[in-house]
């Protein structure tokens, strides 16, 4: 084998291993919670740069102590998403001859990825009598928005690991 084409062949190698490497890092994901949020660091208190929905595409391209950071390719700026927010499945929202948004409601949609629906809610009723029904309703309803969760912080004198200064 001559010289030069053994250092192509090596040169070759190596950047397919740079590739494959570069590659493996950024893997694709799924949302699969009802509305992901997008955070600008890896912290449950740090803000909210976007929401994505369930379904949605990200690409994944590091992990930190179960943050991911994530792209999404033209929608918002790189951030950090709760790996439990994200699948490795791709998640396809398909519909007969209706666009999959006509006629349901988003937490529809989201329950129904997950396999869970009217028959099996209203079997888990049954087989659950002691649980406070109304009360969860309650619970699921109480929104903490983004100004309140940082005024905690504020007031409390907590300094989040990883979040907003």
């Amino acid at each position: 084998m001559s010289k030069a084409r053994s250092v192509f062949l090596t040169v070759f190698l190596v950047g397919l291993i740079v590739l494959t490497a570069f590659a493996a890092e950024q893997r694709p994901r799924s949302v699969q919670v009802k509305e992901g949020l997008v955070r600008s660091a890896p912290s449950f208190l740090s803000s909210i740069i976007a929401r994505l929905a369930y379904g949605d595409q990200v690409l994944m391209l590091s992990e930190k102590d179960g943050w991911a950071k994530v792209s999404v390719t033209g929608k918002v700026p790189e951030g950090w998403m709760h790996s439990s927010a994200l699948s490795e499945k791709r998640i396809v929202l398909k519909s007969g001859a209706q666009s999959v948004g006509q006629g349901v409601s988003s937490d529809e949609i989201a329950l129904a990825g997950k396999g869970f629906n009217a028959d099996v809610e209203k079997e888990f009723k049954a087989k659950h009598k002691e649980v406070n029904y109304p009360f969860i309703d309650q619970m699921e309803r109480m929104v903490v928005s983004q100004n309140q969760m940082q005024e905690f912080v504020r007031m409390g004198g907590l300094s989040p690991v990883g979040g907003d200064k």
